[in-house]
């Protein structure tokens, strides 16, 4: 039992430590949250998480290794995440600049004007086009129901080096995997509910956070297609 819950709360720690830093998805989920409530953050947070389930059964059943075999693949993969995230970007401009104009963010197309978001697409087809994110699955994701060990806090986006050797735990146990996405889970419902919380007491919050989240898309983006156009001329 107690096995058990060390694996769960390891495996909820390390998909806290996964999704909460600041990236392409956290500035989608922020967008869709400050500009359509807390219910449109959260589905593209699922959205996210839904492409992190489809790469680890694609991972596991071994369909998606073709893409470390054929560096083209993958660096198509990475132009085509940087065009994506570009248009994103592009979007949450109109979106900053309809606050500050008359407090209303614009409807971007059909969808949008029935009420309906577009997060959650927005989240999934960015997160399919992330190279980075697969290559996560086809290597540590992947591994987590392997009899192993794992370095959970080294594996953290920009600040892993200096927590590694924290919090290292046994692979091995579907408790870890269950964990893991509970931990993701819990990011793409209360980041959203906090941002909602703090755009309800902070008049300029939501330009702020929408202005944000166009430029971190619109710096990933840029950077994207530099390793692709780079990769290319190689």
């Amino acid at each position: 039992m107690v096995g058990f819950a060390g694996s769960l709360l390891s495996g909820v720690v390390f998909g806290l430590a996964l999704a909460a830093p600041p990236g392409p998805m956290n500035a989608v989920i922020a967008e869709e949250s400050v500009v359509r409530g807390w219910a449109s953050g959260v589905r593209a947070g699922l959205g996210a998480m839904s492409a992190d389930a489809a790469f680890f059964v694609l991972a596991f059943l071994g369909v998606v290794g073709f893409v470390e075999r054929f560096p083209t693949v993958r660096t198509v993969m990475v132009g085509g995440g940087g065009l994506l995230m570009l248009y994103f970007a592009w979007g949450a401009v109109r979106e900053t600049g309809a606050f500050l104009g008359n407090g209303e963010p614009a409807a971007a197309d059909a969808d949008e004007r029935a009420g309906v978001s577009t997060g959650f697409r927005k989240a999934f087809v960015l997160a399919l086009t992330n190279p980075y994110q697969l290559l996560f699955w086809l290597t540590i994701g992947v591994g987590l129901l392997r009899p192993g060990r794992v370095d959970v806090l080294g594996q953290a986006p920009y600040v892993g080096p200096e927590l590694a050797g924290l919090l290292i735990v046994e692979t091995g146990s579907p408790a870890l995997l269950f964990g893991f996405f509970v931990g993701i889970g819990l990011w793409v419902t209360g980041f959203p509910a906090a941002l909602v919380t703090a755009g309800r007491r902070v008049d300029s919050f939501a330009p702020v956070v929408a202005g944000t989240s166009a430029a971190v898309l619109a710096g990933f983006g840029v950077a994207f297609l530099y390793d692709a156009a780079s990769a290319f001329a190689a």
